[in-house]
């Protein structure tokens, strides 16, 4: 779909289904890599509340992990509104509802092709 290494399709794809897993909300993928060197896509997904914000994110940590995947870095475990996963080539962000909304990473970046499965 959009020209980016197979690794990278293949943990975009465990974050989808990830998100579907629990259930996420309006799961979108934005593809930055003609925008940005720094990595190839966002995953952007909301939670109801903190305890399906990190049910999302650890379910998508799961998968990645069999997939022999870690995050380079992590942010927001502990208050569960917005928990970032770091992969290098894909930033996973899980919201709350309300802080999706807030932040607004989709308009930050709408000039980003976009993805909604």
């Amino acid at each position: 779909m959009w020209p980016i290494p197979a690794s990278t399709h293949e943990l975009l794809q465990a974050a989808v289904a990830g998100a579907a897993e629990k259930i996420g909300l309006n799961t979108t993928v934005l593809y930055c890599g003609q925008l940005i060197d720094a990595f190839d896509a966002l995953v952007i997904v909301s939670g109801r509340n903190d305890r399906q914000v990190r049910a999302i994110a650890e379910e998508i940590e799961r998968l990645a992990q069999l997939m022999g995947r870690k995050p380079l870095r992590e942010e927001g475990w502990s208050d569960g509104r917005w928990v970032a996963l770091d992969y290098g080539d894909v930033i996973v962000h899980v919201f709350e509802e309300e802080a999706r909304e807030y932040y607004d990473l989709e308009h930050l970046w709408s000039a980003a092709p976009i993805y909604r499965p």
